[in-house]
């Protein structure tokens, strides 16, 4: 449903900006779903530490030599095994896993902090198990400590990835388990923010209302998605609409004082304040808070595009390239067969791209087309259903039926292992964009100072279904904020969205 702004105003008196004492009227947070999810997790981790520990047992039992076995003095007993293996150590893993912020509902659903926290407290508690051996002269076994660490934090990741997956689900499908949020700003930022945290359902944000700062009269005769308001007190707005989640969005955030006084107001109330500053498509590794004098100042980063973690990338990139070229080899012999019984003509279609600095290259894919495709082009090209620079349709003529299953399944694409091989291409980049097709100025030519990739962000985030605009602003994003962290996180969403087969055509 759309929702006329003007028809949603309801004009009441401003608050007198007086916060109220969060002393005096304490309550619980709004939104819970958090309190039952982490009993849950605790449940997984605390499994998780157990079998660890089963497993290091049966270690134990195979090597009769190791973790807290026949090394304590007075105490020769394999019951003493049993009572640290079975309860110490996994309330040990809890309460460091605690300490170390793992349960913190600020990183629980999504982002890799919250794995990346629980690598953190495995090490520490290698780190105490290690200390504690050598403060008492134990006789540690070094492959029954290997075996429970890596064990637990193996165990461990994988139940809250499932964890996760169930969380994902359920917000997508039926909204428990997601924050209902107030976007506050003038009504173009409220948009843009609306737009951003709509995009990935999974997030758990929920815009339910906007709260306008310049007055109604900017949104009147506007539809929006959601109801837009005015001129009333936050809190009121708050209750009224059943949101948890107060988000500032670009401007109204830098207003002198406001955000401060609305903190203030909201202190006790079980209410999220959160901040979306005009800042966009900047990632947090390159987002440094530096105070001075009391004023937090946003020091942002250049982008990281070379160093030893660009070194390793290209180093890697290589060797899985050729590792998957011999591991897939049969499946790419299978395909060239399917391919000359369907149509007559060349296994590999090679057409020049634009890679990295501008220097062209001609890509690997194996031919789903007929050989006259290119010639039929012209005659489509009033059927085209993209935006941009690419040309795109869902039921291409041109295209045979062993090609389309190729397609869906992304495995046309294959062959250009061999421009990965040869450094012309990388795992995880920007699409490679044709040589012939336009410009490539401003923003787009950006880009370029990467290597293209077989996948990358505009691929797991909705592939062929997406607009220009909108994949030219990831590929941009990923460009900015590029890691070897993030292009693991790809290859993995990668996996899923080929299995769904989602905008391949």
């Amino acid at each position: 449903m759309r929702y006329d702004s003007f028809e949603w105003q309801e004009q009441q008196p401003p608050s007198n900006g007086v916060p109220r004492s969060a002393w005096t009227r304490q309550q619980r947070r709004l939104s819970r779903w958090h309190r039952p999810y982490t009993a849950v997790l605790i449940v997984l981790d605390l499994l998780s530490s157990l079998l660890a520990s089963a497993i290091a047992d049966v270690v134990l039992e195979k090597s009769k030599s190791g973790f807290m076995y026949r090394s304590w003095g007075p105490f020769d007993d394999i019951e003493l095994f049993n009572f640290f293996a079975y309860v110490v150590l996994p309330i040990g893993w809890l309460i460091v896993l605690w300490g170390g912020g793992s349960y913190d509902r600020r990183v629980l659903g999504l982002g890799s902090e919250e794995f990346k926290r629980v690598v953190r407290s495995s090490v520490t508690v290698v780190a105490g198990v290690s200390l504690l051996a050598f403060a008492t002269k134990t006789d540690l076994s070094r492959g029954t400590v290997a075996a429970v660490s890596l064990s637990a934090v193996i165990f461990i990741l994988i139940s809250r990835v499932a964890a996760r997956q169930v969380l994902h689900f359920s917000r997508r499908r039926t909204g428990h388990g997601a924050h209902r949020m107030i976007l506050v700003g003038t009504l173009p930022e409220a948009l843009e923010v609306y737009t951003a945290v709509t995009r990935s359902p999974a997030a758990g944000l929920i815009p339910v209302a906007i709260h306008l700062t310049d007055g109604y009269a900017a949104a009147r005769g506007i539809e929006t998605p959601v109801p837009v308001f005015a001129g009333r007190d936050v809190l009121s707005l708050v209750r009224e609409v059943g949101a948890d989640t107060i988000a500032v969005c670009g401007s109204a955030s830098a207003e002198p004082g406001e955000l401060r006084r609305l903190a203030w107001q909201l202190e006790g109330t079980g209410v999220d304040l959160v901040v979306a500053p005009q800042l966009t498509d900047i990632a947090g590794p390159r987002v440094h808070i530096r105070p001075i004098e009391g004023l937090p100042l946003l020091h942002v980063e250049e982008p990281t595009l070379s160093g030893p973690g660009w070194l390793t990338k290209n180093l890697l990139d290589r060797v899985a390239a050729g590792l998957g070229l011999i591991a897939v080899s049969p499946i790419l012999l299978f395909i060239a067969i399917g391919i000359r019984l369907s149509d007559p003509g060349p296994v590999f279609f090679r057409q020049p791209r634009v890679g990295h600095e501008g220097r062209t290259f001609r890509v690997w894919k194996f031919r789903t087309m007929y050989v006259d495709a290119e010639e039929r082009k012209a005659t489509l090209e009033e059927l085209n259903e993209s935006d941009g620079m690419l040309f795109k349709m869902k039921h291409d003529p041109r295209i045979f039926a062993f090609g389309q299953k190729l397609r869906a399944t992304s495995l046309d694409e294959l062959p250009q292992l061999i421009n990965v091989l040869k450094g012309e291409m990388s795992l995880v980049g920007p699409r490679p964009l044709p040589a012939d097709d336009g410009d490539y100025l401003g923003d787009v030519r950006r880009r370029l100072l990467v290597r293209p990739g077989i996948t990358g962000l505009w691929q797991v985030s909705g592939r062929s279904d997406l607009s220009w605009d909108e994949a030219v602003r990831l590929d941009l994003y990923y460009v900015d904020n590029w890691s070897l962290t993030y292009d693991l996180s790809i290859l993995w969403r990668t996996i899923w969205v080929v299995l769904k087969r989602k905008g391949a055509y």
